[in-house]
Order: C-alpha cells, then structure tokens, then sequence
C-alpha cells in the first residue's frame, strides 16, 4: 500500500514540475515577444518569468487556498442564510443600498413622493 501511495506522489510532483516548467517558458516567452517591442521593456529570464506567475498568482487568487478559500464559504453560507430569512420589503432595502454602496444590484425603485 505504501508503494502505491509513494508511486502516485512520484507521479504527481513530475506533472506538477513539468508544468511549471512548460508555464514559466510560456510566460517568459510571450513576455520577451510582447513586452519589448509594445513597451520598450526588458526582455526576461526563465525564472523571472516564474516569479511573474507566482507574483500574478498571489495577486489575482489570494495566496491562501486555491479555488474558493474556507473563509469565503463561511461568510457566504452565512450571507445566504441571513438573506433567506429577510422578508421580501428587506430584501429590496438590502438590494437597493447595496447598488447605493457598490453600484452593483439593481437600482433603486421609482421613488414615490
């Protein structure tokens, strides 16, 4: 059984290389053939093209869990139970001052005099 478990951890750190490897060249690539001439910017090596990924990486998805974290499960289970038990008069203020807040939802219904 441990062979098995052994084998699979062989298996999955040589894709996980070889992807690396194979992503860090594209970055890098597509950087040295873009950025330059659009930019005037620096041509880059393999690894800095990995930092590049890696820096995007945090930037863009958290440095945390990939995929959706714990935390937002949480606070959105949350969320979700708190808003099906509003009534329907609290939903629409909560809509309405969440578009008032953020932009987003639906605006604001015609106001009545």
């Amino acid at each position: 059984m441990t062979g098995k478990w052994a084998l699979k951890a062989v298996k999955i750190v040589t894709v996980v290389a070889i992807a690396s490897v194979a992503i860090g060249s594209l970055v890098m690539v597509l950087w040295n053939a873009l950025i330059p001439e659009l930019f005037h910017g620096p041509e880059i090596t393999f690894w800095q093209g990995v930092g590049l990924l890696v820096l995007s990486h945090i930037l863009f998805r958290g440095a945390g869990h990939s995929g959706r974290a714990w935390h937002h499960d949480k606070w959105s289970r949350r969320a979700e139970e708190k808003y099906a038990s509003m009534t329907p008069e609290e939903r629409e203020k909560f809509r309405n001052g969440l578009h008032r807040y953020c932009g987003c939802g639906p605006r604001e219904t015609e106001i009545k005099p």
